[in-house]
């Protein structure tokens, strides 16, 4: 599913007309995006929880030549589904 679809989905169920449903759904990547930025942790009660974790650097490989790299340290997004979201699945 992509964005437009999800957009079409979420106009469907809500009864919202499609520009409505993507300026909600646009509200809301940007309000989780400015959240997580500034470090907080998004939970959604029976869907799952956004959260930023910090990957050390690392020695990694380059496949082709096999030579070493160094890849640096990095903030990841990270999603961990719900209860209710894992078991209907």
């Amino acid at each position: 599913m992509n964005k437009a679809q999800l957009i079409d989905a979420m106009a469907a169920k809500s009864g919202l007309t499609k520009a409505d449903a993507k300026k909600s759904l646009d509200a809301f990547i940007e309000a989780t995006g400015e959240a997580l930025k500034s470090g907080d942790r998004v939970a959604l009660v029976g869907f799952g929880s956004f959260s930023v974790s910090k990957r050390s650097a690392r020695t990694g490989r380059n496949p082709q030549t096999g030579k070493e790299i160094q890849i640096p340290a990095k903030s990841v997004v990270k999603f961990k589904p719900g209860s209710e979201l894992a078991e209907s699945v």
